[in-house]
């Protein structure tokens, strides 16, 4: 697995909405694909979150996981704040 993020970021520690459902995952590793955080891998042919804490909750992996096993509230948080202050007008500040 090439590391796509050379430190280790975090978002919040131990608020992220991401859930995984084992039972449902079938491998096919969109998750690890789609993530631009590196926050899922796969171990024993199923997906297992790496690192919780680095999960931006984008979505990308809920909306791509055809067998419905990942859950997130995506654009809830900071993450949601940093990017719709990006594409208003308002330049501000967010987050603090």
């Amino acid at each position: 697995m090439t590391e796509r993020v050379k430190s280790r970021l975090v978002y919040l520690a131990d608020v992220v909405t991401l859930r995984l459902d084992p039972g449902k995952c079938t491998g096919c590793r969109m998750c690890a694909t789609v993530c631009p955080r590196a926050v899922w891998e796969l171990e024993d042919r199923r997906a297992v979150i790496r690192d919780r804490d680095a999960c931006i909750e984008c979505g990308a992996c809920a909306r791509n996981c055809a067998d419905g096993a990942i859950s997130v509230r995506s654009g809830v948080g900071c993450a949601n704040a940093i990017i719709t202050s990006y594409f208003s007008k308002d330049k501000g500040g967010c987050c603090g």
